[in-house]
């Protein structure tokens, strides 16, 4: 199959979603790839580390996906992106349809096969967020910090205090994976920490790991409420798999919060599961409401990029050479992970969680290919 890498054009996206490392697997496995010159320079990687590997660079995007049978990508594709996607091309990328409607329209109307990485399910796990989500729960406490310092509009509090000096209070909302490692940073540096959760097992196992200066705490509207008065720092990390974040935080809760604080919504690129979070940039990634900052950055982990990329080519790289060696429609039938990452195939909507978001009607993938997709 021929394989296409193109350069991530969102503002300051600067990951790429095949390393040199990847591109030689691919060639050693048959296929032909194709590398959008320049596509690797954010993470620090060269053309001629490409070519090294195997893979053939263009000039252009329009080149790569005018060319390629599978387009790897890391973000959703733009709108300048959209009139170059064509029927029955196939799409690998971090899609978030439910958050976007209009995206979701368009890939629709495009006729192509859309399998996302966001919602590919192994074991009730998702190994291909894991990592990006990993960047982004660490993350999510060092600009949460940056943000307190009164020369940024915060209040002016240092997360883990000082001896004699009461230390910030963390406020993480959701006991997943960019939870869990939210957590696991904000505590190290000292902080007063509590997580949120409706998940028994999961509260009852991070009191187990957690340091002493971690609590958790059942999740309730109510429990909510009763927290933010305190929380210096809020994290919205609540995800359900491609569906739209749930609203935790309402535009009248944030009166009870105190001026200056700061919340981080890395649900934002699921919708935010804070009422008045809305998709920011890292050229303008911060915006206030009711004295409380807002720091809503849609793709985090696009500041670190080297990390990033290795670790989201390290997770993503197997199921890229499986549906490179399968395509889409085998893929659907012999693949029951990359099934689940279907979400649009062939003008057909097929995954329900994000049909239910736009109230439409979604089939499965297996259907649509019986319908000719």
């Amino acid at each position: 199959m021929r394989v296409g890498v193109v350069r991530e054009i969102k503002v300051h996206e600067n990951r790429v979603a095949l390393t040199p490392a990847g591109a030689d697997r691919l060639v050693t496995g048959g296929h032909d790839v194709y590398v959008e010159s320049g596509a690797g320079l954010g993470s620090g990687l060269s053309d001629s580390a490409y070519v090294t590997a195997g893979a053939r660079l263009l000039p252009s995007a329009a080149d790569v996906w005018s060319k390629c049978d599978l387009i790897l990508k890391v973000k959703e594709p733009l709108p300048s992106e959209w009139p170059l996607v064509r029927s029955g091309q196939t799409i690998f990328t971090y899609f978030h349809l439910a958050a976007d409607r209009a995206l979701t329209e368009a890939m629709l109307k495009s006729g192509a096969h859309c399998f996302a990485y966001e919602t590919l399910e192994v074991g009730h796990t998702l190994p291909l967020l894991t990592p990006m989500s990993e960047v982004a729960g660490r993350m999510a406490i060092q600009v949460g910090a940056q943000w307190l310092e009164k020369s940024r509009g915060g209040s002016g509090i240092l997360l883990g205090g000082i001896p004699g000096v009461e230390r910030a209070h963390v406020l993480v909302l959701g006991g997943g994976v960019v939870g869990t490692q939210a957590a696991r940073m904000a505590v190290g540096l000292g902080a007063d920490v509590t997580i949120m959760d409706i998940n028994l097992d999961r509260l009852r196992y991070l009191d187990d790991v957690m340091p002493r200066n971690c609590k958790t705490v059942f999740s309730t509207p109510f429990a909510i409420r009763e927290a933010l008065p305190r929380a210096d720092l809020v994290v919205g990390a609540i995800l359900i798999p491609g569906a739209a974040a749930p609203k935790l935080v309402r535009r009248e809760d944030l009166k009870r919060m105190k001026p200056g604080s700061v919340i981080v919504d890395v649900a934002v690129d699921q919708g935010g599961c804070i009422e008045t979070a809305r998709p920011t940039t890292h050229a303008d990634p911060t915006f206030v409401i009711d004295g409380v900052i807002h720091y809503c950055v849609a793709n985090m982990p696009g500041a670190v990029p080297r990390t990033s990329t290795f670790g989201l080519t390290n997770a993503t790289l197997p199921y890229v050479a499986k549906l490179a060696t399968l395509g889409p429609s085998d893929a659907i039938r012999r693949s029951p992970e990359l099934r689940t990452a279907a979400n649009c195939v062939g003008g057909r909507l097929t995954y329900k969680a994000v049909a239910e978001a736009f109230q439409l009607k979604s089939i499965a993938p297996e259907e649509a290919l019986a319908l000719g997709a």
